[in-house]
């Protein structure tokens, strides 16, 4: 290389617009900004820099999916679903240790954060594995009765400043919901916490009885509610905007409550997944200038040739285990094999085989160089 080849290189280099540019492009993955902040001192600075990272975010959209958390041999486990040098050690996000018995049950993930139950303390504690902070938070005295059967909730970020990024808001203020049913008169009740006030709004009910619930089973956030599915195919819902808590009827199926997902397959739309191998059914509610709701039958999908399986497996042996409303995939359970499925190319991926079954709770998120010890990408 001549002299004058060299000193335009180290010119390209030094400007600073330039390498914001190069660094903005960089894929979204664990490992990308972590080995750049490694090169030296002046991309580091960039690399942690906040306004930076809030380009970054904005520029990428949506964080990518780093892999699930489950409940495995009396303990929350993290499994990562990339590829080296992105796999993240299941010892980074281990969630289970801020727990004081093997009674812990996530409840849900989004925006960066977990939301657990430890029943036996009866108390939630919300998450963030990236940064390894916890906040503990009593349960509403209302709900301790019906904790270990009926309980479900969700976390959320409520920042709401111009061009925020869900996914990389690890210090932003955030709200819990929590819902519980009680057995003997299937009446429903919904408590919401905000981190700003540090306090437990009032308690909300359903007009409605509501059919039990699957506990511990992750919620569908579209628009701006709740979903959680019922034994018979209801759907229990939260408004987060009008505060309100209602039953709605599913599509007309059978009953296949451990074979559903509720999601969202337009904008705002609600769509109910069904899983009978080798079906994939997909139906939509409609809601017509009159108000009346109709479920509509939208595509179904041959799973057969997306999974390589043969279509006729042992009936029973398929399960929905969880949903990712950010990458938009779902993890299902089919002949002893656990797959992860993109909804819309349909293109899916073996994670593992076993014979015991659970639920997954998908986890998405933004790494940068400040928020942890980046070596385990540096191998």
């Amino acid at each position: 290389m001549s002299e004058s080849e060299g000193s335009s290189t180290t010119s390209v280099m030094d400007d600073e617009d330039l390498l914001w540019e190069i660094l903005l492009r960089l894929p979204p993955q664990p490992s990308s900004l972590p080995r750049a902040s490694a090169v030296c001192k002046r991309w580091r600075r960039m690399a942690i820099d906040p306004s930076f990272l809030r380009s970054f975010y904005a520029h990428h959209r949506k964080p990518p999916l780093l892999g699930f958390f489950e409940y495995q041999r009396d303990n929350i486990v993290f499994t990562s679903i990339l590829d080296a040098p992105d796999r993240i050690p299941h010892e980074r996000f281990n969630i289970g240790r801020c727990i004081t018995s093997s009674e812990g049950y996530v409840l849900g993930c989004r925006h960066g954060r977990v939301l657990v139950i430890d029943h036996v303390c009866t108390e939630l504690i919300v998450c963030t594995p990236i940064t390894g902070e916890q906040r503990r938070l009593a349960v509403p005295p209302e709900f301790k009765t019906v904790l270990r059967t009926s309980i479900n909730g969700a976390v959320l970020c409520t920042a709401n400043d111009q061009g925020h990024v869900h996914g990389g808001c690890h210090s932003s203020p955030f709200k819990v919901v929590l819902v519980i049913m009680y057995r003997d008169n299937q009446q429903s009740l919904a408590c919401v916490y905000s981190s700003q006030t540090n306090a437990w709004g009032n308690l909300i009910s359903t007009a409605a009885p509501c059919r039990l619930f699957i506990a511990h089973r992750p919620g569908s956030l579209i628009g701006n509610a709740f979903y959680w599915l019922t034994t018979r195919n209801d759907m229990l819902v939260f408004d987060l905007v009008e505060q309100s808590l209602a039953v709605l009827s599913g599509p007309p199926v059978k009953n296949c409550f451990l074979h559903s997902q509720i999601i969202q397959v337009e904008d705002g739309v609600v769509g109910f997944v069904v899983l009978s191998y080798p079906h994939f059914q997909i139906w939509q509610r409609k809601i017509n200038d009159h108000g009346v709701a109709t479920w509509m039958e939208w595509k179904t999908i041959e799973m057969h040739n997306i999974l390589a399986l043969p279509p006729q497996i042992v009936r029973g042996a398929e399960t929905i285990l969880g949903y990712s409303e950010d990458a938009d995939v779902f993890f299902i359970y089919v002949d002893v094999k656990f797959y992860m499925v993109q909804f819309r190319s349909m293109q899916s991926k073996i994670i593992h085989e076993a014979y015991y079954i659970t639920d997954y709770h998908p986890f998405t998120g933004f790494y940068s160089p400040g928020n942890f010890s980046y070596s385990i990408f540096l191998l």
